[in-house]
């Protein structure tokens, strides 16, 4: 039997990030401080799974400089880079001879999980099936693919991203998936085609053996604003599973050894804070607060439910709640943000 392999879906544009991913691709979005493709990657190596392919679009040079050959973290990784968007299958298709010699998975590079591949791909293989597709049940169903199955997890209907009407089921499509190299047969070659609208419907409709695979563990589609705050949020109250950064100085703060911290600078839990930054004195770091690297905070400043990403600089008595500031932004002093403001500017503006 042949080792299962994975492609990782790197390639999307990321538009419902924007503008975040005006300068960096969606799967290189910091969560917790490090880019969330990372989980994603870790994920599988945890499971036995080391040969992967990615596929990319935006900012190729950036994935590849960061995972290289992919032996920092155990793997040994391939890319495949998309000139043009050849949609979720069409990627798939495109690298057919990598994956084409046995069970094979596919999975998100932006989706925040720790999925038990292990139990997944056992499921798919006492099913016998030809694809599996993971399901989270969600409150909010608007934006995913929602699916029916029957008691013994065979997919009898879904519907990619429904209107209310149509709304039948809690049980999400979250694109993972689990594939016999046949299912590779039914993609066409060198076409845009959809994992969603297409693929899946279309072997629904060929009654071939199509599964639902129940996760019970977490899981969030960092694809959209609200959902990236959310898997913030969540990494901070310990609820996805992995671990945080530097040292547990209190109670539901985490700070990088390598930052210097000034005298009288405040905690509210949970928070974190990078390597090698500087907290000058009198700051208030608040709850859900997330400092990036190498970030300065300028003295008398206060940041409440805020996500700074790398080199970003604070001016003194600056005030930011509920905001999202990019790679290397420059907030002068004695400024006051507010009420959800994302903003991503280059190294040489300011705000």
């Amino acid at each position: 039997m042949n080792p299962v392999r994975a492609m990782v879906m790197a390639a999307g544009a990321g538009t419902r990030l924007r503008p975040l991913t005006n300068v960096v691709p969606k799967p290189m979005v910091p969560v917790a401080n490090r880019p969330v493709l990372e989980y994603t990657l870790e994920n599988l190596r945890r499971h036995g799974i080391t040969d992967v392919v990615l596929n990319l679009y935006s900012y190729p040079e950036m994935i590849r400089n960061h995972f290289k050959d992919g032996s920092a973290w155990g793997l040994r990784i391939e890319y495949s880079h998309e000139p043009e968007l050849l949609g979720t299958a069409g990627g798939v298709k495109k690298v057919e001879n990598f994956l084409k010699h046995g069970t094979f998975l596919v999975m998100s590079g932006d989706g925040l999980t720790t999925v038990d591949l292990t139990r997944l791909l056992s499921y798919h293989a006492r099913k016998k099936a030809l694809g599996t597709i993971g399901l989270k049940p969600v409150d909010t169903r608007f934006d995913y693919g929602v699916t029916l199955t029957r008691a013994d997890g065979r997919i009898t209907r879904f519907i990619e991203k429904p209107k209310w009407s149509d709304v039948f089921s809690n049980q999400v499509n979250t694109g993972i998936y689990v594939f016999e190299p046949q299912a590779l047969g039914f993609i066409p070659k060198g076409k845009v085609y959809d994992f969603g609208h297409e693929l899946w419907p279309l072997l629904l409709k060929k009654k071939k053996p199509i599964f639902g695979y129940p996760m019970k563990e977490y899981w969030c589609d960092v694809g959209n604003l609200g959902e990236y705050r959310r898997a913030q949020h969540d990494a901070l109250d310990g609820l996805v599973g992995i671990s945080l950064p530097g040292r547990q100085i209190r109670p539901g703060v985490w700070v990088d050894e390598s930052t210097h911290l000034e005298s009288n600078v405040k905690f509210n839990p949970p928070c974190l804070i990078g390597r090698g930054g500087h907290i000058e004195r009198g700051t208030t770091i608040g709850a859900y607060t997330v400092i990036g690297h190498r970030a300065r905070i300028g003295a008398g400043s206060v940041l409440q439910n805020s996500i700074l990403w790398d080199d970003v600089r604070v001016g003194p008595r600056v005030k930011l709640e509920n905001c999202i500031f990019g790679h290397g932004a420059r907030i002068t002093e004695s400024i006051s943000v507010y009420e959800g403001a994302v903003i991503n500017i280059s190294h040489d503006q300011s705000l």
